[in-house]
């Protein structure tokens, strides 16, 4: 059979590729070079999985999925990558995307940004092509799930009918329960943003609270994994059966109101009736609904609101050490996750920027929101977030962007405190005077 010089070649490197890998003998890597070595391979991943993506069009015109049996072009490609059908379905519509967005298409061969970043950008895109510079900028910085919600913002923004949409996804609505391979029991639902933060609002008071119990006990483990313990107990409490552990045995407590759902929207879709441009309206870490399920919403006791002009949130000042009420939800608008660049947990610690000890007020522009991994490290060995607001990098002490590197000498008082007055007088968000 014809071979076209491409094919050939791809042969030969794979060969060669494949002598490399099997002569790889991690033990007699130096450590000093262990990094680099193991990028230069997640390099060469990306681009072979950066061809494997573009081909994939191309196989599914060859219809040989049809000549094999195959049900559809997707059972073709999970039969022949090993991969799940909606991992070859993923790839295959990604294929016929990146057809038409050539800059994506070059970041991608490039390795500047990895196949899922491809696959997320190129989604968005075909709905919302403006929002395509955007995403790939945001690339650079973001993690996968910070730019899967990226992306799901560009397409509501880009959204015609967004109530068309949320009736699809409301018939659409499902839950999958199946035990897998290994015996496990798997649990997979989908449904509309507002039926999620009900859900939500029900197993995140349980998670942190196995959390705390853990906690005392000495013992960590994932938050997901103490999000299925959550699931569990809230199944005892439903139908009076035992609980299946000690710690959670007898436990009755109701819902804490902390954890209501955070509703966003914009003053003037509010009014308007539906979003433009930047403007949003979601359901804060579930995703966005329309300005329709927003108003609804407004009178279910389970939701907070925050309404914005833009980004913008008044600042709030308060003498006690900890946050105010008020101030909890200006957070969880400016900063649903981790402050530290790449992170995206959204269970976050408050850390006062400015030691309270110094300066015997709390402020919301000097907060930050902290998983417990990152507060630690600033807690304890001294890291620091570099200058600025928003997402920004965490930095080690001896690293020069760190804040005492180029800081004031010790002893001066911290930049840009307020008077007594200021203190006093500033507002809480809800335009109350502070305590």
């Amino acid at each position: 059979m014809f071979e076209s010089a491409t094919l050939r070649e791809a042969k030969e490197q794979h060969q060669q590729l494949t002598a490399l890998v099997a002569a790889l003998d991690p033990d007699d890597i130096p450590a000093s070079q262990a990094v680099t070595l193991y990028a230069t391979f997640d390099q060469i991943a990306r681009t072979a999985l950066a061809a494997r993506t573009l081909l994939a069009r191309r196989v599914d015109d060859a219809l040989e999925w049809q000549r094999r049996g195959f049900r559809s072009p997707e059972d073709h490609l999970a039969d022949a990558t090993g991969s799940s059908i909606g991992d070859a379905k993923r790839e295959l519509q990604t294929s016929k995307h990146l057809r038409h967005r050539p800059k994506t298409r070059r970041q991608m061969v490039a390795g500047a940004i990895s196949p899922h970043q491809a696959e997320t950008i190129a989604d968005a895109a075909a709905v919302n092509p403006a929002a395509e510079d955007d995403l790939l900028e945001a690339a650079g910085t973001d993690n996968l799930n910070e730019l899967r919600g990226r992306a799901r913002r560009a397409k509501a923004a880009a959204d015609p009918d967004p109530d068309a949409t949320h009736r699809r996804i409301h018939r659409d609505r499902r839950l999958s329960r199946y035990t897998d391979s290994g015996g496990a029991w798997n649990l997979v639902a989908r449904g509309t943003a507002d039926q999620g933060a009900i859900l939500n609002a029900a197993l995140d008071p349980l998670i942190d609270e196995i959390f705390e119990q853990n906690r005392v006990k000495g013992t960590r483990e994932a938050r997901d994994t103490y999000a299925f313990d959550a699931l569990v107990e809230l199944a005892h409490r439903a139908t009076g059966a035992t609980p299946a552990t000690p710690e959670t045995a007898g436990a009755t407590k109701r819902t804490n109101p902390r954890f209501l759902a955070l509703l966003r929207v914009d003053v003037e879709a509010l009014v308007r009736g539906l979003t433009r441009g930047e403007e949003t309206c979601e359901i804060s870490g579930v995703g966005s609904v329309p300005i329709r399920v927003a108003r609804d919403l407004l009178g279910d006791s389970i939701i907070k609101l925050v309404i914005t002009k833009g980004t913008d949130v008044l600042n709030v000042t308060s003498l006690g050490r900890g946050p105010t009420a008020a101030m909890r939800v200006a957070l969880a608008w400016t900063s649903p996750t981790c402050t530290v660049e790449g992170c995206s947990r959204t269970h976050v610690e408050t850390d006062h920027r400015l030691d309270w000890a110094q300066t015997r007020h709390t402020r919301l522009d000097e907060l930050d929101q902290l998983c417990d991994g990152h507060h630690d490290l600033k807690t304890r060995e001294g890291w620091a977030l570099v200058a600025g607001t928003g997402k920004r990098p965490l930095v080690p002490p001896d690293d020069p962007r760190h804040p005492n590197a180029t800081g004031p000498p010790g002893g001066t008082d911290p930049p840009g405190l307020p008077t007594q007055a200021d203190q006093t007088d500033q507002p809480d968000l809800f335009g109350h005077p502070a305590a």
